[in-house]
């Protein structure tokens, strides 16, 4: 099959380049007989004047100088064709480069697959949701290289955003919103519309699964400021028997973002693209509840091997790696397996770039108001596309944050939590065990589980939180190498 394939590529390829020649060719030809017949409709050399008055044959000096005249201006008409070559060999070169550019975006993936959303996606993402890949998808341009996810849940609400073209100035991130059968989903979308930089360099799409018709009235309202589209299969998510209670997780538009959401995609862009041991950016931060977090260090970001979800970007070559083996369910967990990490870590915030605001759901509430309701999100606009983050970049990024992190006074839990420390901080609090790291998490108010040995907001096994205004390093041994993949 590979074979056929290459054949009849370079069939196209002979058949393109002798259709250039011809082109070529035919222009050359065509410009002398305009040439041939502009000197056949001369006068005659030997005329004088314009009357039609009897010829006279003019002298030798006349004639002399008349022909050197016309030889003036067969060199200039040269010169021109000259120029028209030139033309014809510089536009056959950018020709040859954007030949050239197709292979590789034909070779790197399938033409940026189908907004399954990721951007720029937008993903929503819940704990245990599920991905059902849709029937029917958005086609991105092939100078697309990289998506943004907003994502609530682990469903089909899965939001991807696309970002075209490294080489342009501007790229371009579409917003692809997974929408179901709320039509709170207005208020998402009033955001995105209220905070987007530019329309034409972020277009919205909206997917609808559910086939809703008050929500789906609810997106046409936009008009033209957005883009809706229906999801074709609207049947049940088969899921085990055992998961059928965590069904409606899939059914969650209920994200809305912080007024520098696209302006923080935007500025991460080329940090993602050119360090390879990035694999996505995220808006979402895990232990972004109001107390564990800094209020005055909204420009502040960091690394994260721990896959948060609720708002990603990843590059078109990720995709392009994760499509073919996309699971039909839970996709957020499958993400943060080693099979798919692969050591690669993602940059989150300090403060939220978005929360969700859907109570209703299939936890009836409870871990809503238990947890998601006191994240920050932040209100500050932030301008990041004028600050030099390359500090995110691994190698800077890794040799300050273990000196940081190391040369913390090691403290007990008991003495943070007693008020007998003086000092500002920040403090480490070392943990050696899987056991002894979710007591010391769930009583520092800091999310306690981890997923395939790593722990929400985890770096190199270092949870960063604040308590009671202090920063705080839950931290494993210095000299850590790598995750536990038993500790889940």
């Amino acid at each position: 099959l590979n074979g056929s394939w290459q054949a009849l590529l370079l069939r196209a390829m002979v058949r393109k380049k002798g259709s250039f020649i011809l082109c070529g060719a035919f222009l050359f030809v065509a410009w002398n007989a305009l040439l041939l017949l502009y000197l056949w409709g001369r006068p005659p050399i030997g005329r004088l004047g314009e009357g039609a008055g009897p010829s006279k044959v003019v002298g030798g000096g006349n004639l002399a100088g008349e022909v050197m005249r016309l030889a003036e201006e067969v060199e200039v008409q040269l010169e021109k064709q000259k120029e028209l070559l030139k033309q014809i060999e510089s536009h056959r070169a950018q020709w040859a480069r954007q030949k050239d550019v197709g292979k590789r975006e034909a070779g790197g993936g399938k033409s940026l697959k189908e907004v399954e959303q990721k951007t720029p996606a937008m993903e929503q993402t819940k704990a245990e949701g599920k991905q059902k890949k849709p029937t029917e998808k958005l086609v991105a341009t092939t100078t697309s290289e990289a998506k943004i996810g907003l994502t609530k849940g682990t469903g089909t609400a899965e939001n991807k955003l696309e970002l075209t073209s490294s080489s342009s100035p501007q790229v371009v991130i579409p917003v692809l919103v997974i929408a179901c059968d709320r039509v709170t989903v207005k208020r998402s979308l009033d955001r995105l519309i209220q905070y987007r930089l530019s329309a034409p360099l972020h277009p919205i799409i909206v997917s609808q699964d559910c086939g809703h018709a008050d929500t789906a009235r609810v997106i046409r309202s936009y008009g033209e400021q957005l883009t809706h589209i229906s999801q074709p299969d609207l049947s049940d998510i088969r899921v085990r028997p055992e998961h059928r209670k965590f069904q409606g997780y899939y059914k969650i538009d209920d994200l809305e973002v912080a007024p520098d959401f696209f302006e923080y995609f935007r500025a991460l862009y080329p940090i993602l693209r050119d360090d390879s041991s990035l694999w996505c950016v995220s808006a979402w931060n895990d232990n972004g509840r109001d107390a564990l977090v800094d209020p005055a260090k909204a420009h502040v970001l960091h690394r994260t091997d721990f896959f948060p979800g609720l708002g990603w970007m990843l590059t078109r070559d990720l995709w392009a790696e994760l499509e073919p083996k996309w699971p039909t369910a839970f996709w957020d967990d499958w993400m943060r397996q080693p099979e798919q990490r692969r050591e690669r870590s993602c940059v989150r915030p300090e403060i939220s770039r978005t929360i969700t605001f859907g109570r209703k759901g299939v936890s009836l509430g409870q871990f809503f108001d238990q947890y998601l309701r006191y994240i920050k999100l932040n209100t500050e606009f932030v301008p990041f596309t004028k600050q030099d983050l390359t500090y995110l970049l691994r190698e800077k990024y890794d040799e300050k944050f273990i000196i940081e992190v190391y040369s913390a006074p090691l403290v007990r839990i008991e003495e943070l939590q007693g008020g007998k420390l003086r000092e500002p901080g920040p403090y480490r609090v070392q943990y050696s065990s899987r056991d002894s790291f979710k007591v010391f998490a769930r009583n520092l108010g800091a999310m306690d589980d981890l997923k395939s040995g790593v722990p929400r907001t985890g770096y190199r096994g270092v949870v960063s939180f604040l308590y009671r205004g202090r920063r705080v390093y839950l931290a494993p041994p210095e000299g850590w190498t790598q995750y536990d993949t038993s500790w889940s």
